[in-house]
């Protein structure tokens, strides 16, 4: 059974994020569920994996807020 360590929601547009941090037998990991119009999708994330998520979601922010090209 997994154990939830801290949780958050966020609604961005017509979406609901929800990132779990929990634990279970096998380790830690960030679970972040979209919920839109009722449909739930979600991803895992292994704990040691997660400085690395973070340093490729800094870099698209920082993508973002320079502009440039959509496509890039």
């Amino acid at each position: 059974m997994d154990s939830v360590l801290k949780s958050e929601n966020i609604a961005v547009e017509r979406k609901n994020f929800i990132f779990d941090l929990r634990e279970n037998p096998r380790g830690r990991f960030l679970r972040i569920t979209e919920d839109a119009n009722g449909r739930r999708d979600s991803i895992v994330i292994p704990a040691p994996g997660l400085e690395e998520f973070r340093r490729i979601l800094d870099d698209m922010i920082a993508a973002h807020q320079q502009g440039g090209n959509p496509a890039s």
